[in-house]
């Protein structure tokens, strides 16, 4: 060693000021793993708030010779090296800046190395979160403060604040290894440490996160909740309501307290749209209801077509012809300019625009007539037009029937108030004497007899007679048939919720309608209607009133095995494809079933190896993974699936290989 350098000797442990940019990273440090931006951000922040709490441990840099080069290799601490080196970038400090080192030539820097990451001992979580709540209560910092002084984000400082106001019997229990962080961020969604406390008592077997927060959230209502998004969560909190909001999970807004208040606020908003409906459009009556109450027995009426204005008419042609030049000029264009995308949609509403003016509501009508005014499941308006109460309705006397009538096969069918159209037995008007009860009695039933008779003797006669008494119950919800035919359409609202929000309900209501806007108003001239539709149109109109009776809901307290088996066979006659009308997804299927449900499903449309890679998961991302991985594949619960195939012309049904299955 030279004498130059044998006076630069600096004695191992002494404390030296090193500028930044003669600091390396030593080959030798045991931590192979680079820091994560995350870390290397926190401690650059943490230094910049209260300076460098921790030295750094150096060993001089040589060359092949052994001669020294002026550099210090980072033996220990090499993430705060890093740290103040991207505070030079940022140029928050020189790269001259002196960085505090000790220099250690005696340990072994590998050995050392590895002692600063093992033998030190992390602090409980508890003890963080106590400390960020006092930065903030005793300190009167604030979050964003706090987060630029260890170098996290806000939200982050905000997580552990509120894990630090858990009540102290609860974190003492954590801090005893009797809960799980992930168990106390559940109990963290409220403030209150009562209703924590008697939460954490109320628990027995299941400690789950959600079942914590499910019992904090009993009497709170989602954010999601059809409620929250028609009324509005600014509303809501203008009214004077308070949101409890969980920052350590995705809560889609949180949850509101005052049920009691968005109740109340969800009724107003409703009654003050069925008023304006009565004083815009002159309907005389109109009902707010939070659900649809299936026009409570009462018969409905629908508007009749009209002839468009020649203003009308000149402005839809020149809409069409403006939205046809467009598609065929952007044919075959996967994204589509913004402006062209948004001319698109100025021309679809004014099409759909002049298209609703296609029909409208007769004045009488409408004088006559109510609606409902409904909160779909999606938080959105709905209102259905058209009800007429009984004491509003018009009853039209019945036409004789004439011998040309009898020709075609009208006679015999009762009236609105289900008096006699045709039969003409009035014999107290004849006579003055009124036949005894049990006389007509007698006598009525050998004609009925009579009828049963010669109706099984023509055939296209009775289906006429069926139709007609399917279509007045289903339609005028009255019984003007003389066929005691009784049909039911259960509402499945009551059993799948948002299930009158889909595409194929939506389809439903669509066809009935048409149906119902070309009936007759009076149920007493529904025979003739009837009679002059053409066979197909007939058939379709009796296939419609036969679909709307079918119930294959699974209840718990239903005792018809042998209906649910029909349904089954019913299904495959249809060659029924389910997965044309239900999807699976998060939360129509995978969020409500248990996780080993799940990985089946997973394993059945997708193979083991897709099971196998979300098996490890948490509930809510393994939904959310299989949503995605089981998409397009057609794969649907066997519960729905749909049974084997069946031989219609045998009446049976069979298995793949052509055995008979007994469907019973």
């Amino acid at each position: 060693m030279s004498a130059k350098q044998a006076e630069t000797v600096v004695e191992n442990g002494t404390e030296i000021f090193i500028p930044l940019s003669k600091l390396k990273k030593s080959p030798k440090n045991a931590r192979k793993m680079p820091h994560g931006e995350a870390a290397i951000e926190a401690l650059a922040g943490s230094i910049a708030a209260k300076g460098m709490l921790q030295n750094l441990v150096v060993e001089p840099e040589v060359d092949a010779d052994g001669a020294e080069t002026g550099f210090y290799l980072v033996t220990v601490g090499e993430g705060r090296r890093q740290a103040q080196a991207l505070r030079a970038k940022r140029k928050q400090i020189k790269k001259s800046e002196p960085i505090r080192c000790v220099l250690d030539v005696a340990n072994d820097p590998r050995e050392i190395s590895l002692d600063e990451n093992v033998t030190r001992t992390e602090m409980h979580p508890a003890d963080q979160f106590a400390v960020f709540t006092y930065l903030a209560e005793e300190k009167g910092y604030g979050a964003e403060e706090i987060a630029a002084r260890f170098g996290v984000t806000a939200h982050i400082v905000r997580q552990r604040l509120r894990l630090g106001s858990v009540s102290p019997k609860l974190m003492q229990v954590y801090r005893d290894g009797d809960l799980t962080l992930d168990q106390l961020m559940a109990f963290a969604i409220t403030g209150d440490h009562a209703r924590q406390e008697d939460a954490f008592e109320r628990l027995i077997h299941n400690r789950e996160p959600y079942a914590i927060r499910r019992l904090l959230t009993e009497t709170n209502v989602p954010a999601r909740d059809r409620r929250a998004r028609f009324v509005g969560l600014e509303t809501y909190d203008a009214a004077g309501g308070m949101i409890l909001r969980d920052l350590f999970s995705d809560d889609q807004g949180g949850y509101l307290e005052d049920a009691a208040l968005l109740d109340r606020l969800t009724k107003e908003r409703l009654e003050n749209a069925a008023a304006e409906l009565c004083e815009y459009e002159g309907w005389k009556w109109a009902e707010a209801h939070l659900d649809y109450p299936h026009s409570h027995g009462l018969r409905r009426l629908y508007p009749s077509a009209v002839d468009l204005s020649p203003e009308d008419i000149a402005a839809y042609e020149a809409a069409q012809a403006a939205y046809d030049a467009l598609t065929t000029q952007f044919e075959g264009v996967e994204e589509l300019p913004d402006d062209i995308d948004e001319r698109f949609g100025e021309l679809e509403a004014e099409i759909e625009r002049i298209n609703a003016r296609r029909e409208a509501y007769d004045p009488d009508v409408i004088s006559r007539c109510g609606a409902f005014v409904i909160l779909n499941h999606d938080g959105t308006l709905r209102i259905e037009r058209g009800f007429v109460r009984r004491e509003d309705e018009h009853l039209h006397p019945a036409s004789p029937v004439t011998d040309a009538d009898d020709a075609e096969g009208r006679s015999g069918m009762g009236d609105a108030d289900g008096g006699s159209l045709s039969i003409g037995w009035n014999d107290e008007a004849a006579t003055g004497k009124p036949l005894s009860d049990l006389l007509v009695r007698d006598l009525t039933a050998y004609r009925t007899l009579g009828l049963r008779l010669a109706l099984g003797e023509q055939p296209d006669v009775a289906l006429i007679a069926v139709i007609q008494a399917m279509v007045a119950q289903t339609f005028y919800h009255q019984a003007t048939s003389c066929l005691d035919i009784r049909l039911t359409s259960a509402a499945l609202a009551a059993h799948a919720e948002g299930i009158e929000d889909t595409a194929a309900a939506r389809a439903l209501a669509d066809r009935h309608d048409r149906w119902a806007a070309q009936l007759p108003e009076s149920p007493s001239d529904l025979w003739r209607f009837v009679v002059e539709l053409d066979h197909d149109s007939r058939m379709a109109l009796f296939a419609h009133c036969a679909a709307l009776t079918v119930f294959a809901v699974r209840v718990p307290w239903d005792k018809k095995p042998l209906a649910l088996a029909t349904a089954d066979t019913l299904a495959t006659v249809l060659a029924f494809d389910m997965s044309q009308y239900w999807t699976p997804t998060a939360r129509s299927y995978f969020g409500r079933v248990a996780k080993d449900h799940i990985i089946a499903a997973v394993s059945e449309a997708v193979g083991p190896e897709a099971a196998n890679r979300i098996a490890g998961m948490k509930k809510a991302p393994m939904a959310d993974a299989a949503e995605q991985l089981v998409a397009g594949t057609g794969w649907l619960p066997r519960i729905i699936a749909g049974p084997a195939s069946v031989d219609v012309s045998a009446g049976g049904m069979t298995d793949d290989e052509g055995r008979a299955v007994d469907n019973a």
